[in-house]
């Protein structure tokens, strides 16, 4: 089973968590926002695009300790074991963080994405299918399903297949 995963944090220098999203085909995503991060460390970016996505999703807020016991739970849920995909390596640092011990057993292999992917076209049909107003770049959790929408039309194009079809959304409404 691929989860697509996805952070926004604090800074670069010390990366904290602000909220995670992951997404994956055949069950619920997961999302959370960490009520506790350091707003005093948070880049003049993060204020601007990162800060006001939050609230969006009922009952996402929630400090790091209960983050580890929700992504636990979500990851005890799995039908299988889990392979992690995420595009940019502080995503997989936080999310292993978050757990705050031993990763659950259902968490098994994880991979950096190569981001020229993103540049393919059907990626991006992947990212503007999913993308909206009320949902838009740099919330943890459209970023997680515009990451897999486009990851999984990019798979079907570079195997031959066809890939722009609206109709291949994997569960359109979910947010």
């Amino acid at each position: 089973m691929l989860v697509f995963l996805d952070t926004e944090f604090t800074d670069f220098a010390q990366p904290d968590l602000i909220s995670i999203g992951m997404a994956a085909t055949g069950v619920r995503d997961f999302y959370a926002e960490r009520s506790d991060f350091p707003r005093e460390r948070c880049t003049s970016f993060v204020h601007a695009e990162v800060i006001p996505l939050l609230g969006r999703a009922p009952h996402a807020a929630c400090d790091k300790y209960e983050l580890a016991q929700r992504l636990r739970a979500w990851f005890d849920e799995l039908p299988e074991s889990a392979i992690i995909l995420y595009d940019f390596e502080v995503d997989w640092i936080l999310l292993r963080a978050a757990f705050a011990g031993e990763l659950p057993s259902k968490v098994g292999a994880h991979q950096l994405i190569d981001q020229k992917i993103f540049r393919h076209s059907a990626y991006k049909l992947g990212e503007v299918l999913i993308y909206s107003d009320a949902w838009p770049q740099h919330h943890a959790l459209a970023d997680a399903q515009a990451f897999q929408e486009g990851y999984l039309r990019w798979k079907l194009a570079i195997e031959g297949r066809q890939w722009n079809s609206p109709s291949l959304l994997t569960d359109p409404g979910r947010i």
